[in-house]
């Protein structure tokens, strides 16, 4: 394994360094270097000597050997993803959220087991390095993550609506100022492109866009990435490839719609996670980070410059009605 890829990366010459927000410090690599080169050792360990830990802890092995060696290979995945984070945290912070929730919910379990009398106490001597010492590292990186990339920090004032409009233009050059002057238009402003609710938020879209259009408004979605390539493809798929399309990964047109990030309970909050579930189920699917996780989603009707109508999530899976919006009215999917 070379040093290039156990290093943090440092681009400061990228052009996409502001609107990424600043990079984390070596503190954070070096531990999730750490958590990644220890999660390798053991679940190699466990899957070449499935027996080691129960020889160690004098419990009875299982039966079937090869259960245990899956759990090896599992932890052995999750040492490759801190790895990857390593490279810069503050842009994979889903990778040590996953991490941070196994490593609480582990011990969790185990207590409760140990309750139970289902599981050994002795099996807990493995706690410690697997799990409690991560708490306060995984704990600390994902607090700066989140406030790394909070426009404040990033010492970024929002342009208010005239400008946001006039500068933001769409794949054939046009400003949604001048279009908002030909027609009203029904911008959505989406979440990250790996989102699930992102897909589905244009899937739902393109399910309204005869009648967005029936009420002589124009569809326009809005991204966090840096290109038009990944918005083109999810469109594409809904076969809306056509609508209009805009580039914001600097989130000008986010923060002057007054769209703010979103708080634990509305990202990761109950609702939000049965929601998620139903739409992979619906085959939404899920991609990798592009943008700022943390921003909310939002719609707006917008005529001659000016907001008419506006439908802020309540949550990271709220549903507006993108038909009703064309209309004037704001009210979520039935």
């Amino acid at each position: 394994m070379s040093d290039a890829m156990l290093l943090p990366a440092t681009h400061p010459n990228d052009s996409d360094t502001q609107a990424r927000g600043p990079h984390a410090p070596a503190w954070m690599s070096w531990w999730l270097v750490a958590a990644g080169v220890y999660n390798l050792a053991w679940g190699a360990l466990t899957v070449l000597v499935p027996r080691w830990l129960f020889d160690l802890t004098g419990i009875e092995p299982p039966s079937y050997p090869f259960i245990w060696q899956c759990v090896g290979m599992i932890v052995g995945v999750y040492g490759i993803g801190y790895l990857a984070a390593a490279r810069d945290p503050y842009r994979h912070w889903p990778i040590v959220l996953v991490g941070f929730l196994g490593k609480i919910f582990g011990p969790i379990g185990y207590v409760d087991g140990v309750l139970r009398g289902e599981v050994p106490p002795a099996f807990g001597v493995t706690l410690p390095t697997n799990d409690l010492i991560w708490w306060i590292p995984f704990a600390l990186i994902l607090y700066h993550a989140f406030r790394a990339n909070t426009d404040t920090a990033r010492g970024t004032v929002a342009p208010d609506l005239t400008t946001a409009l006039a500068e933001s233009r769409t794949q054939s050059g046009a400003s949604l100022a001048e279009l908002s002057r030909t027609q009203p238009l029904v911008i959505v402003l989406l979440r990250h492109s790996g989102c699930v609710f992102c897909r589905e938020a244009i899937a739902d879209a393109a399910r309204a866009l005869p009648e967005i259009e029936a009420a002589g408004a124009r569809l326009v979605l809005v991204h966090q990435g840096a290109d038009d390539d990944g918005l083109r493809g999810l469109a594409a798929r809904c076969g809306i490839d056509r609508v209009d399309r805009v580039s914001d990964p600097r989130k000008d047109l986010y923060r002057a719609l007054e769209l703010s990030r979103g708080t634990l309970g509305q990202l990761f909050g109950p609702a939000v996670w049965w929601r998620g579930l139903v739409a992979i189920m619906r085959g939404h699917g899920l991609g990798p980070l592009v943008g700022d996780g943390f921003r909310m989603p939002g719609a707006f009707l917008v005529r001659d410059g000016r907001v008419i109508t506006s439908y802020r999530h309540a949550h990271a899976a709220d549903r507006p009605d993108y038909a009703g919006l064309a209309c004037g009215v704001s009210r979520p999917a039935a």
